[in-house]
């Protein structure tokens, strides 16, 4: 009984099972074979579509042997914030708004810079404050509400009148020299023309003013009218004398100029006599 002669394709296939001295099957030459001359040319192989640039630096993983992309931000590109609830939202929003308006005023600041410093979409921004001019009177009422607060506390911290005086001269020379420039907001507004900030200007110094008088009005038995004019020039002084020395460059020790102004007010107001 002869050997069973080999399936060719399998033989072909399997090198074990072909017979001795016959070629590898090439299933691409045999298919030819079978179509003929005439048959369909096979298609040249298509060149590989160039791929998009990536811009980024390029690093190898030597544990896996693999090379993979690493993406790199631009510098001007800020993250995204997180979810904050919306006090502290808004909080962030004014601290980036102060900025931007300090630096540049009002009529240069642009809102898509103060999303981009706080790190929010300009829709996120809107939620908060409907367009430029609200973000502006949001910040001026925070720092003119900071303004009347500090006179406060430096008018009751004493019953001493001269005390009170050189109180005075601090609180303005605290509020200038404080972090974020927000006095610039309340003394040097480019927007003074505008009738809501004017408004709001305006009282923030009726309301100093307004604070002093009434102690000036108890201690000396003026008129109302005589006593409001008084405090206003002594806000006046105050505001300008310190804005002055900070432009200045602030040569003057703060403590030796509050003093030199305390000084120079309480020589005037000292001259009415008591009447308490």
């Amino acid at each position: 009984m002869h050997a069973r002669k080999p399936n060719s394709v399998v033989g072909a296939l399997c090198p074990l099972c072909r017979e001795p001295g016959s070629a590898p099957f090439d299933g691409f030459a045999a298919g030819r074979r079978r179509r003929g001359a005439a048959g369909p040319a096979l298609l040249p192989r298509q060149e590989a579509l160039p791929s998009r640039r990536i811009t980024g630096t390029w690093r190898k993983d030597r544990r896996a042997d693999i090379s993979e992309t690493v993406l790199t931000a631009t510098p001007d590109a800020r993250p995204r914030s997180t979810r904050l609830p919306r006090p502290a939202r808004r909080r962030q929003l004014l601290g980036a708004a102060q900025k931007v308006f300090v630096a540049q005023g009002y009529h240069a600041a642009a809102m898509d810079e103060i999303a981009e410093r706080a790190g929010v979409s300009k829709p996120v921004l809107y939620q908060h404050f409907p367009g430029k001019l609200e973000l502006y009177l949001a910040l001026l009422d925070e720092s003119r509400d900071a303004l009347a607060d500090t006179v406060r506390t430096a008018l009751g911290s004493t019953t001493d009148n001269k005390q009170r005086v050189a109180a005075t001269f601090v609180a303005f020379f605290d509020f200038v020299s404080g972090a974020g420039e927000a006095f610039r907001l309340v003394f040097e507004s480019d927007l003074s023309n505008e009738p809501a900030v004017r408004e709001r200007l305006d009282s923030t110094m009726n309301q100093c003013a307004e604070m002093i008088s009434r102690v000036i009005r108890e201690d000396a038995g003026i008129r109302d009218d005589e006593a409001h004019l008084l405090g206003m020039g002594l806000v006046g002084m105050a505001n300008v004398s310190a804005r002055y020395w900070i432009s200045s460059g602030r040569d003057i020790p703060k403590d030796a100029a509050e003093q030199l102004l305390s000084r120079l007010a309480w020589r005037g107001i000292s001259g009415w006599p008591l009447t308490g």
